[in-house]
């Protein structure tokens, strides 16, 4: 038989339609199957008969297109929501008059014979003769209102020394505000605008609700463009970044630049959750790492600027410091947590004996205690006046006190409370006292085991009547004797001051290396008031016998600050 002739025409658009076919499956990454193959050539195996039925290879144009399983929609937008919040975001720009020569220090001068020197001194002479000009300084920052009436809240420190406020509301008008309250240690103003018709404003949602992974939105004022809505997620929660004593912040990576701060961070409700504060950046610009005062802070806050023009916060009277590891072994403490009460102070809310020096607080009004910080913060959103449950861990028990709360007063707090953590806690976490209030403070709680020796004031040392009391003993690497006027006096130690006298600490030793020093006094060990190096040494091996690892000190230095340390016990 002749063979077959094919017409040339007929195998290009073959060709064709085989590379448009397989340009399309390149490009979606799905393949699909030819209906069937042409005749075989001679020679070769005959196809099946089903294949031989199959219709022809049809015309590039007639191949039904390829159908995607990528999808053509992005996210859910937010273009409803934020349109519904821009106009009660603001941009507040400030102004300041500031004089010419502030800070400003000698001229200098060129050195004698220097061929510049007539020149150099020209120009800093006309320099000198303009001193004393003022020149006003200018900034742009976020706010939001919260009342139609015209109430609007930002950062302390976008409106801080400013001596014009001017808010910019997103219809282009402008209206001057004044400051109704601050608050410096959550960074939270408040301001009053009076406006001709009701403002559109927000509300505050509930940040408590809010978990990692969540999505919010941030609009503010960014490098002075104006109004600008950005989107992420919360990255973390709970963030201390020493900005101050209450650190509680929210992290976001929703972009927070210079100008976004005092904004509001919206949850997805349109309701704020937070308030655009602060970012971490080396060059000013987001990198993702944001943080917000959250609205369970910032809620109260802003209602007691508003009715007050100052906080009013709860205050309790004590000095804390951390629970560590070694510490929690010492107390008998499955972890390490709460609030270690190292002194009580005089006059204070629990001056009467509810919680004592060596109490640990493990919740308050409800509110667990996981660790120092968290207590401060908890007794400042409290009510002044209000009495709360707060427990304890006392001689190993937990026990529930009734506490009526004080109020902070900054002007009362030890050692520059405006610098000092809540409750007069310092950055260590223990206060600092009052300046003279250790000739008046408290003697060391002593607890229902230990009674302290009477006339203390009159003369160290009696009731003390071990034969070898006044021998020197070295206990946990710590030489320890009494303390008598002498070594009041080597060591400065205070009349208020009562207990065992470190005289010695051994290199390298256990105590070394928590820091003790001569010249520090041990008050008590795990909650019992020590009267000799006897007694010192006798509840150590005490406290041996029952297993510990660690003994519990409540040291005094020697102007009567407290503070615990937990000692290993080889």
């Amino acid at each position: 038989m002749a063979p077959t002739i094919r017409s040339p025409f007929r195998r290009t658009l073959a060709l064709l339609a085989s590379a448009a076919i397989l340009a399309q499956a390149g490009v979606s990454g799905i393949a699909h199957a030819q209906t069937a193959p042409e005749a075989a050539a001679p020679g070769m195996a005959t196809p099946p008969a089903a294949a031989q039925t199959a219709p022809a290879p049809a015309a590039p144009q007639q191949v039904p297109p390829i159908q995607s399983t990528v999808p053509n929609n992005g996210p859910a937008s937010v273009a409803d929501l934020a349109e519904g919040l821009l106009d009660a975001v603001v941009n507040i720009s400030t102004s300041q008059n500031v004089k010419d020569d502030e800070g400003a220090g000698p001229a200098p001068r060129a050195p004698d014979g220097s061929p510049f020197q007539e020149f150099f001194n020209d120009f800093f002479n006309k320099k000198q003769g303009n001193k004393g000009g003022n020149h006003n300084v200018s900034s742009l920052g976020s706010g939001f209102v919260i009342d139609p009436t015209g109430y609007i809240v930002t950062n302390n420190h976008v409106i801080e020394g400013a001596d014009d406020i001017e808010i910019n509301f997103a219809n282009g008008s402008k209206l001057k505000a004044k400051l109704i309250g601050t608050d410096t240690k959550t960074d939270l103003s408040v301001l009053k605008v009076e406006p001709k018709t009701p403002l559109k404003s927000v509300k505050f949602g509930d940040s408590s609700k809010m978990r990692i992974g969540d999505w919010v939105m941030a609009i503010g004022n960014p490098f002075g463009f104006g109004g600008s809505v950005t989107v992420g997620i919360i990255s973390g929660r709970g963030r201390n970044i020493n900005a101050g004593p209450y650190d509680n912040f929210i992290q976001t990576d929703a972009a927070i630049n210079k100008g976004n701060s005092g904004g509001p961070l919206f949850n997805m409700k349109g309701e704020v959750i937070g308030i655009n504060t602060a970012i971490i950046s080396p060059s000013g610009g987001s990198i993702g790492i944001g943080f917000s005062v959250p609205s369970e802070l910032a809620s109260g806050v802003v209602e007691q600027l508003r009715e007050y023009g100052e906080t009013r916060r709860g205050w309790l009277g004590v000095r804390i410091q951390p629970v560590t590891d070694d510490i929690a072994d010492s107390l008998g403490l499955d972890s390490a947590k709460g609030a270690l009460v190292a002194g009580v102070i005089k006059g204070g809310p629990v001056d009467d004996g509810s919680i004592k020096a060596g109490d640990v607080i493990l919740k308050f009004d409800g509110k667990a205690v996981t660790e120092m910080r968290d207590l401060p913060r908890v007794v400042a959103e409290s009510a002044v006046g209000k009495q709360v449950d707060v427990v304890v861990l006392r001689d190993g028990k937990e026990q529930t006190v009734k506490v009526t709360l004080g109020r902070l007063e900054d002007s009362d707090q030890p050692g520059g409370a405006d610098d000092a953590a809540p409750d007069g806690s310092q950055d260590d976490g223990v206060i600092t006292p009052d300046p003279g209030e250790n000739n008046d403070m408290d003697q060391p709680d002593t607890g229902d085991q230990a009674q302290p020796a009477p006339d203390q004031h009159q003369g160290k040392g009696q009731g003390q009547t071990a034969p070898d009391a006044a021998t020197p003993k070295n206990v946990l690497g710590l030489s320890l004797s009494l303390l008598s006027p002498e070594t009041r006096k080597a060591f400065g130690i205070a009349e208020s001051v009562d207990g065992v006298v470190v005289t010695e600490v051994t290199p390298g030793s256990a105590s070394a290396e928590k820091g003790l020093k001569p010249g520090d006094v041990i008050v008590e060990v795990a909650q019992e008031f020590m009267k000799s190096p006897d007694a010192v040494a006798a509840k150590v091996q005490s406290l041996k016998q029952e297993g510990r690892r660690n003994a519990q000190l409540m040291i005094a230095s020697a102007n009567g600050d407290l503070r615990f340390v937990a000692v290993p016990m080889e």
